[in-house]
């Protein structure tokens, strides 16, 4: 039960810390940054058996795609989470919570942005080497998040 409570704390902050990061850099430098809804309506239809959009602005809207989107980010902040202590089983350090964090970038690359129609790595993306290096920093600063959680969830024992 304690691998739970951790995985949703360290999940959640480390989520929380890309979303903060997203609003930087959207408001900040005017970059582009995910789009939840855009998701959801991926996920509506990939349970539906379609997984490549091209793009997914152009496919049919799902109902509450918004709302689907943003619970799927958060329910795999705490995924990774999980999946993170579950692999290290120990206490967190930096560099094993952003190696975690880097890695967990394959999955957008190779699973989301080519069912959203960018192909993977974000090849068809009208700027793919933007998206490529804000992914990066989007999941580094999800690792620091999964480290930070950590810290926050020890400071509460």
């Amino acid at each position: 039960m304690e691998l739970v409570i951790i995985s949703v704390i360290i999940g959640v902050v480390a989520t929380v810390a890309i979303d903060i990061w997203a609003v930087i850099l959207s408001r900040g430098f005017n970059l582009p940054t995910t789009n939840w809804g855009m998701v959801g309506r991926w996920f509506g239809h990939l349970v539906k058996g379609k997984f490549i959009h091209k793009p997914i602005s152009n496919s049919v809207k799902i109902n509450h795609e918004i709302t689907i989107g943003w619970v799927l980010h958060y329910a795999i902040g705490i995924v990774y989470g999980y999946t993170y202590m579950h692999i290290i089983q120990e206490s967190p350090g930096v560099t094993s919570a952003l190696i975690f964090g880097l890695v967990t970038v394959l999955v957008p690359w190779f699973i989301l942005q080519p069912g959203l129609g960018l192909g993977c790595i974000a090849r068809l993306a009208p700027k793919p080497n933007v998206i490529r290096i804000i992914n990066l920093s989007m999941h580094s600063i999800f690792g620091l998040g999964l480290y930070a959680g950590w810290v926050i969830y020890s400071q509460l024992l």
